[in-house]
Formats: structure tokens, sequence, C-alpha cells
């Protein structure tokens, strides 16, 4: 039987009497919207089979950013990220659904949150109307999840894993059972990201912003050894320090005050001395976590994963301490849709049910919610 309106929505038959299992394996295709700071994401990602080996197929990953829009403020302004989101969803839509050769996905879902009130509520507002719109059950995951979930394109299923969180706003050291299990949370920075030491320091060197990228660009061309270059602290080493937290307001202090005593110095140098302490800080403790919990799998995700000499530095040690290690190419390290597209596929492989459509966003998401299932705050 045809609902009334069906065919003028483009929404399928009812389900009639299928079970839930039935429901979910006929669920193959997922819609993903990303809008949770300055980039707009739309992934289209083709999920086979049910349970912690079902696969993820990615067939679309359209972004668009409004970095350019923030250069010359030095950071992310909110109003300019919310307006930019308004005008590039429709386009990055239209290309995704292209690209994936789809006019109608099984699942929509959305980043929920954590990040910009205003950018989450644009890809929020959407995601919502375009599932009720197809008639398609909508799922509000965590931006963050998203991020651990972009690995399974490149190395599939992901095992038991701990995993190294590390972006603009989050640094995190997570135990990751599955994608579709509660995440367990080790230990966090307590002040500063590491992504914003990145964009700090890069002010202090003159590289603007962001300054991910082009410091890490910069630390390349030092062309000295590790001896060689300027030493900076590593926060939270100490013997009596927690040994899964982090602390990086302090390498900004010793960088601005080592450019003032040493004005004759070279950029690259700070640069590469800057990195290699950040590097070394991060992975010393990411292995770690993984030996102390006996886990053989350590996941490394978010922008700042996308760093070459964390990426070397990392290899280095996994490969001493014997451990397996999974980082997503740069591309799908830094924000898009085909990460929250993976996500979801997984809690739908997982059975898991979906968000109702008047959930509400949360900037403040904790990284151990998953999914919300029900009104926040």
């Amino acid at each position: 039987m045809t609902r009334a309106g069906d065919d003028a929505v483009g929404v399928p038959p009812a389900c009639g009497g299928r079970s839930d299992e039935e429901k979910r394996r006929a669920v193959t295709i997922v819609l993903a919207i990303e809008t949770s700071c300055d980039e707009t994401g739309v992934g289209i990602a083709r999920l086979g089979g049910t349970g912690v080996g079902a696969t993820v197929t990615l067939l679309a990953d359209e972004v668009a950013s409004s970095v350019d829009q923030h250069v010359r403020f030095g950071g992310v302004v909110p109003e300019i990220a919310s307006r930019a989101h308004l005008e590039a969803l429709g386009p990055a839509m239209r290309r995704a659904l292209a690209a994936a050769g789809v006019k109608r996905p099984d699942v929509v879902a959305t980043t929920i949150g954590p990040g910009l009130a205003g950018a989450l509520l644009v890809g929020a507002a959407a995601a919502k109307a375009y599932a009720a719109a197809w008639g398609v059950p909508f799922y509000a995951v965590n931006h963050l999840g998203g991020h651990l979930a972009a690995d399974v394109y490149e190395h599939g299923p992901l095992p038991e894993c701990v995993a190294l969180l590390v972006s603009g706003g989050h640094t995190h050291l997570l135990h990751v059972r599955s994608l579709a299990e509660p995440i367990v949370e080790l230990g966090s920075t307590v002040d500063d990201a590491a992504g914003e030491a990145y964009d700090k320091v890069a002010r202090l060197l003159g590289l603007g912003y962001p300054g991910g990228k082009v410091l890490d660009d910069l630390a390349r061309t030092c062309g000295r050894e590790a001896a060689e270059m300027p030493v900076f602290p590593r926060g939270m080493t100490g013997p009596a320090d927690d040994p899964y937290a982090f602390s990086f307001s302090g390498i900004k202090t010793a960088v601005a005050r080592y450019l003032e005593s040493h004005p004759d110095s070279r950029p690259a140098d700070v640069a590469a001395g800057f990195q290699e302490s950040v590097a070394d800080v991060l992975t010393k403790k990411a292995v770690r976590a993984a030996t102390d919990l006996g886990v053989s799998t350590l996941l490394i995700a978010g922008g700042v994963a996308a760093n070459s000499r964390l990426r070397e530095l990392a290899t280095q040690r996994c490969a001493e301490a014997g451990l397996s290690l999974r980082i997503p190419r740069p591309r799908l390290c830094t924000d898009n849709g085909a990460m929250i597209a993976a996500f979801a596929a997984h809690l739908v492989a997982a059975g898991a049910p979906p968000s109702p459509l008047d959930v509400a966003t949360d900037p403040g998401l904790p990284v151990v919610t998953g999914q919300v299932k029900g009104q926040v705050g």
C-alpha cells in the first residue's frame, strides 16, 4: 500500500510486514552532511552486510571550504561559516548525488555536535528536511566519531584499538572496542588542543591562518637533525603527570620567548623544533596507552593526523612496539561528509535505531556520545 503523497516527494512504498533485520539489510546507501566548522561536506557511502564485519564503500565525497573567507580574521568567524554553509550545501548535495549515481539514499545522517552552534544548525536542518522528504531514517551522530570512522574506507572494518584523535579543537586518547559501542576516554588535553597550538605558533612565525599545513611544509625544509633544532617543552610528561593527558599551552609561550631571545633564528628550524615536540608527546602517549591496554592497533585520526612528522614518528614507534598503525589518507583526516557517512553506516549495521527528527544540536557534545537518540539540553 502506498501512502497518500508518497509519489510527490519520492518516498518509497511502506515496508509492510518486513522484520527489523530485513529492513536493516535492505538499507545500503547512506548520505551524510557535515557542517560543524568551516567545511561543508556531503558524503555518500554504500553499506554491505551487518554487524562488526560490515563493509563501507565510499561513493561520493564533496567538500566546499570557506577557509578563504576567514583568513583575514586569523580564525573562523562563526557567522561567516554559517552563511557559507547555507550557500554551499545545495550545490554540494547535487554534486554528491550525481557523482554517486544516486537519486535517493536509504539513510540520511548529519553531524549533531560538537562544533559551532550556527554551523551545526544549518546541516542538521537540511538533513532533517531531506530525511523527511525522502521518507528515510535519520541518524544524528558525533563529529568526532566520524573522524574515527574515516579510516574504514582504506583499511576495512576497525578492530579494537586505541585512538589518538587530534584536531583543531580536540586532543583525546580513546579506547574504541568497535564503532558501534560506547567509546572510553583515556585522557585529553588539559588546556589547548594540538591543532590550536599549531595555529598559534604559525601566527608567531608570521605564517597566517590556518597554520597546520603551512607550518608542516616549512618544518620539512629545515634540513637539520633533531639534535640541532630548538628544543621545546613536552607538556605533561613528568613522572607525576597523568600518562594519558596532554598540555600544549606552554609550548606556545616557549616558542614566543625563544623568538624574542633569538631574533635571527631560522623560521624553518623553529617550526621543526615545535613540530618535533608535539609529535613526540602525541606518539609516546598513544603507544603507551595501546601497550598498557594490551591492544594491538593504534588509530590516529582528525585534522592533525595529516601532519607529516606525526605520521612518520607514529610509523616508527608503532613498528618498534609491534603495533598495527592505521591513519586515513590526508584528505579524509580533515572535516568531510564521507566520515559521517561511514560512522552512520556502522550504526545502521549494528542495528542502532534512528534518531528522532526533533533531536537538538549540541555544540559541546562529548566524544563518548556516538549517536544522539533524543533531545539534548
